[in-house]
């Protein structure tokens, strides 16, 4: 288990307003939603490759708008915590599972699974693959992305908005929880502005850790430059600079 808090644990205020990203951008979910409700709790043991081990409670819903079977994990002691802290991550087959380096979505996911664990909150665990574009289409980004596209123009390419998440059942996940009000544990400025906009209150925003490595580093200097991620720019600047013509495999997509 890592006992030091991860870089970035200091919180900073919600921020408010729209994706910037060139290109179309995420469609503005926003208004009341319809109320869904929880269909079933399971507590299932997690065992991560590095050891990591935790318990979550996994909660299943009726009635998400979009019909997708999205879970929340809940961890550690959400009503101790006060304002319990809150993850929504998009589903990454690629980094989740098998471990994919074009990304930082599987080393995102062990990160948050610790950290809201000691503080009490929920993973939501959101069926949108490829920033919603689905597997079998990210795989085509990939393709796009190795003849030079970055991550967002690639989705563009396709037909596709850049972004293509609406995170409405995430806000209905949320409220059958009980939690409107929380902490979101996110680098991404989308993710606050769309739940702010549907009923959730973001008390604070606290970034996630920055999990750089050679292989995704111009991918993670894309999010940075292009989805207004708050992540530290001029380091990732640096970082991706060898990359920029070497070979393209490296880039990924997801958040």
């Amino acid at each position: 288990m890592i006992d030091r808090p991860y870089p970035g644990d200091r919180p900073r205020p919600a921020a408010d307003g729209a994706p910037k990203l060139r290109g179309r951008t995420a469609r503005l979910a926003t208004g009341a939603v319809h109320a869904a409700a929880i269909r079933r709790r399971i507590r299932i043991p997690l065992r991560f490759a590095d050891g990591y081990s935790t318990t979550a409670t996994v909660v299943s819903f009726t009635g998400l708008t979009d019909a997708q079977q999205h879970v929340a994990l809940e961890l550690g002691r959400p009503a101790a915590a006060g304002l319990p802290l809150v993850r929504l991550h998009s589903e990454c087959l690629t980094g989740d599972v098998f471990g994919s380096q074009r990304c930082d979505c599987g080393p995102q996911l062990r990160e948050a699974v610790e950290r809201i664990t000691r503080h009490g909150g929920y993973v939501l665990y959101l069926r949108q693959e490829g920033r919603g574009i689905g597997l079998y289409d990210k795989l085509d980004a990939y393709a796009l992305q190795d003849r030079g596209l970055d991550t967002y123009d690639a989705n563009l390419a396709l037909g596709h908005r850049a972004d293509e998440r609406d995170y409405t059942s995430a806000a209905q996940m949320l409220h059958a929880l009980g939690a409107n009000r929380i902490g979101l544990l996110s680098n991404n400025p989308d993710k606050g502005a769309q739940l702010a906009r549907l009923g959730i209150t973001i008390v604070r925003q606290v970034p996630t850790a920055l999990h750089l490595t050679g292989t995704n580093a111009a991918y993670l200097a894309a999010k940075a430059q292009r989805g207004g991620h708050d992540l530290l720019s001029r380091g990732l600047e640096r970082a991706a600079e060898p990359h920029r013509h070497a070979d393209p495999a490296h880039l990924g997509i997801a958040d």
